[in-house]
């Protein structure tokens, strides 16, 4: 199967020509293994750390349905670290997030243990040196959520309420934690005149989408419970990079 996995060539090329690149868990696996070998030791607490989250209480659509921790880090240009940072609300301007911008919005954060596990540690690099390379030379401001979607009968459960968009930033990451009991939860991709592009659905854990932020909109088709009588949701991971120009990384 190792003549199916995607080079990193090819992960750069499509990005630089469509805005976008879809990469599968097979390959994102084989990638952060090749920076470390313990890269996904501790996969399983990582992936455990989505349990037990606190209900997103900035929902403008009085929405129940959405869990979510957040944590902000910075990485400078040519050193190795990447550093996190006092912890802080979180803002977008209306004009990327019409339902629930405009405020600066103070999220619970991500436990510190699990900023600096081998899963999140990696993935980190992954997506540094990844984005270093579309856009070199840079000061990167990250900010890093953890979602969760849970599915019922009584709301729609969308794993983007604020429909197809922009966050604002350059680049994001968007790792596929785990889908329990769901069905749909699509991925659209958009032009900025929100043309659709292309769509694809996160299956399976590690299945990965990188978006050139300046250059696409993307969005998430609403997700149903398969039994309604058993737990329904999808974990995911949210990486975003912004460039800053100034010398400090804040």
């Amino acid at each position: 199967m190792r003549h199916l996995l995607k080079s990193r060539e090819s992960l750069l090329n499509e990005v630089r020509e469509r805005g976008f690149s879809f990469c599968a868990s097979a390959t994102v696996q084989a990638w952060l293994l090749a920076q470390d070998e313990l890269a996904l030791s501790d996969w399983e607490v990582f992936a455990d750390s989505w349990n037990g989250m606190p209900l997103d209480q900035y929902m403008a659509d009085g929405g129940r349905y959405r869990r979510r921790r957040y944590a902000v880090l910075s990485a400078k240009f040519a050193e190795a670290d990447i550093k996190l940072e006092p912890h802080q609300p979180h803002y977008q301007s209306l004009d990327y997030n019409e339902l629930n911008g405009g405020v600066a919005r103070h999220f619970e954060a991500i436990p510190t243990a699990i900023i600096q596990s081998h899963s999140m540690q990696q993935t980190l690099r992954f997506c540094r040196d990844t984005f270093s390379q579309l856009k070199p030379g840079q000061n990167w401001h990250i900010e890093v959520h953890q979602f969760r979607i849970e599915a019922n009968l009584s709301e729609v459960a969308k794993p983007t309420p604020e429909g197809v968009h922009r966050d604002g930033v350059d680049f994001v990451c968007v790792m596929m934690v785990k889908r329990e009991n769901i069905s749909s939860g699509t991925t659209t991709m958009h032009d900025l005149q929100q043309n659709t592009l292309d769509s694809f659905t996160l299956t399976n854990p590690l299945d990965v989408a990188i978006v050139d932020d300046q250059r696409s909109m993307h969005g998430v088709t609403p997700i149903l419970p398969i039994d309604s009588h058993l737990p329904a949701y999808r974990d995911v991971l949210v990486v975003t990079f912004r460039a800053i120009n100034d010398t400090s990384v804040s």
